[in-house]
């Protein structure tokens, strides 16, 4: 039997949790929401999963390989809510203090590194289990990789799982990856100034 390896978005999991559960504090004050739903999600996971590795990556502030392909990457997104972004920290914290490893890396997001130790542990033999909210990574299920999409609402955590045949098509194409859509502005971008430049040389 394969050994397994458990892969855990963390930014992306607290962000559903956040969403999912309503809103809680402690006595000094700190929003624990999104912590409390992360560790259901988590306890969840490892009382079906079972694993013999896991390790959950965060993204970091730092502008990614993709902020300088092309600078309005993400430019639309709404910043974090600080009573999320106060829980960060603290999550980080108490995955430690449980023997949990994280990573995070200048110039990568979550899923990057994810997507590389996934298809690394599939090279290897063993069974990967890719717990994300970020749709994008279903270009990367296979027989050996199964992406895990929990759905937090009130105390109830359901997952949804697919592996590579039940990824279609028109499922991925509905959601553009990163990849594609950094590529596609680019060429956009390419194609108005060299339109640009012909107009005023005519």
């Amino acid at each position: 039997m394969s050994e397994k390896l458990v892969l855990i978005d963390g930014h992306s999991i607290l962000n559903r949790a956040f969403y999912g559960v309503p809103d809680l504090s402690n006595s000094e004050g700190l929003h624990t929401n999104a912590i409390y739903g992360f560790l259901n999600i988590l306890f969840k996971l490892l009382e079906e999963e079972k694993p013999e590795y896991l390790t959950v990556a965060f993204d970091v502030k730092a502008p990614t390989f993709r902020h300088e392909m092309y600078p309005e990457y993400k430019g639309t997104r709404k910043p974090m809510p600080q009573e999320l972004h106060e829980q960060v920290p603290v999550m980080k914290q108490v995955l430690h203090a449980m023997g949990i490893r994280t990573m995070e890396q200048p110039g990568l997001e979550a899923d990057d590194i994810l997507g590389t130790l996934a298809k690394r542990a599939e090279k290897e033999g063993m069974d990967v289990s890719l717990v994300s909210g970020d749709r994008d990574l279903l270009q990367i299920a296979s027989d050996k990789i199964k992406i895990r999409i929990p759905k937090t609402k009130g105390a109830r955590t359901e997952v949804e799982d697919y592996y590579a045949a039940a990824v279609s098509y028109t499922h991925l194409r509905a959601h553009e990856t990163r990849h594609d859509l950094v590529c596609r502005l680019l060429l956009e971008k390419k194609k108005k100034k060299k339109k640009k430049k012909k107009t005023s040389s005519t």
